[in-house]
């Protein structure tokens, strides 16, 4: 008999997308295909025209104060980058919490392990909540930078980010949240939740495709560019330009991808951030009853469910994590993610370093009978394998 092929990997990248998300990016590649900004022919105009109507809509979905906050990047890491690497000077001080993805991690040990940077990371008092004060506590006179992501990755726990983010405001000092695992999953106001800068990637729970992501600038906040280059403005000059999005946009954007992006916030619009959120805890719900009855699962979840996005990791007593997610994929199709989850920081913090653990990220599209069908798996494999 046929395994079947069920997906539980949308907190690494969503799938399936919408139809129209496939088409958009087709369709981008066949009919239109030429460089945005760059010419004056009908074709570059409509790429252009594109990419202002995709950064007005996420601009309006993410509530930015202008479409110009908004800029093009590759995914989170890129963001992420960008706002380290671009904010930072020499002497400053950073505050993280410890359930920061390797995305923030590196930049951060790379600055730090060079002498220009020193860093204090924020850890749990117990379970998977970083409370802001404990950020408060770990404030000196030379802190430039918080940084918190929305919602782990390992746990799905939300973490505080308008407490986070009125810190920051009452200090003067800038506020960085990765929201690569929020976005298009649960509500999301950057100017309500008091960041500065806010990094997105499109390829998640914005439902595009891979290799577009978004990072938000409030207005006033200065980088130093990631990459400078051909913009299509002011072409007569060697430095680039310092207006908003082309003083961080150097290069020829990807498109296909964008237009894949813009359908995916057309497809969130229409079906209901609510409405999203409302199936996506159902499920979780459902998982999480399921494996209480499964004699050996540890789940790493300290409250209700509503505290935390679609991501539940867990372990089973005597075996591997890397293990048993070979004998889901091979015996069963059933496709999740093990390890460490480029959060290793996080792990610790749980107490699941440095084994990991395995961890199912459902999504919109996932349905009740995939749950019903991992949870017998599971508990097949708990009887035949411990």
């Amino acid at each position: 008999m046929e395994k079947p092929a069920i997906y539980f990997d949308n907190a690494a990248t969503s799938w399936p997308k919408p139809e129209t998300v496939y088409r958009a990016a087709e369709n981008y590649l066949r009919s239109g295909g030429a460089n945005p900004g760059r010419s004056a022919h009908a074709r570059s105009l409509a790429s252009e025209r594109l990419l202002y109507a995709c950064r007005e809509r996420a601009a309006a979905f993410l509530g930015a104060e202008k479409p110009e906050c908004i800029i093009y990047t590759l995914n989170a890491t890129d963001s992420l980058n960008m706002a380290i690497k671009g904010l930072l000077r020499p002497g400053d001080h950073v505050v993280y919490s410890a359930f920061e993805h390797n995305s923030v991690l590196r930049p951060l040990f790379s600055l730090r392990q060079s002498g220009l940077i020193t860093t204090t990371m924020v850890t749990p008092i117990d379970g998977d909540l970083v409370e802001a004060e404990a950020f408060a506590r770990a404030l000196r006179s030379e802190t430039k930078l918080l940084i918190c992501t929305h919602a782990s990755n390992v746990t799905g726990r939300i973490m505080p980010v308008e407490k986070i983010g009125r810190l920051a405001s009452e200090k003067g000092i800038f506020f960085l949240m990765d929201a690569a695992q929020t976005a298009g999953v649960v509500p999301l106001n950057v100017q309500e939740c008091g960041a500065h800068l806010v990094a997105f990637t499109g390829h998640k729970g914005l439902l595009g495709p891979p290799g577009v992501g978004l990072l938000y600038l409030r207005e006033g906040v200065e980088l130093k560019p990631w990459r400078e280059g051909g913009t299509g403005s002011r072409s007569d000059e060697e430095q680039q330009p310092k207006f908003m999005p082309d003083y961080l946009e150097a290069g020829t954007m990807n498109t296909p991808g964008i237009a894949g992006l813009d359908e995916g916030l057309k497809f969130i619009a229409t079906t209901g951030l609510e409405a999203i959120r409302a199936h996506e805890l159902e499920l979780c719900g459902r998982f999480l009853k399921g494996l209480e009855q499964i004699k050996g699962v540890k789940v790493f979840r300290w409250t209700s469910v509503s505290d935390y996005v679609a991501v539940i990791s867990f372990t089973l007593e005597g075996m591997d994590s890397g293990e048993l997610g070979y004998i889901l994929e091979e015996g069963y199709g059933i496709l999740c993610r093990t390890g460490l989850h480029c959060a290793p920081q996080a792990h610790r913090a749980i107490g699941t370093f440095p084994a990991g653990t395995v961890r199912f990220s459902l999504g919109y599209f996932n349905t009740e009978g995939e749950i019903d069908y991992a949870l017998k798996a599971l508990a097949q494999i708990a009887t035949r394998f411990r």
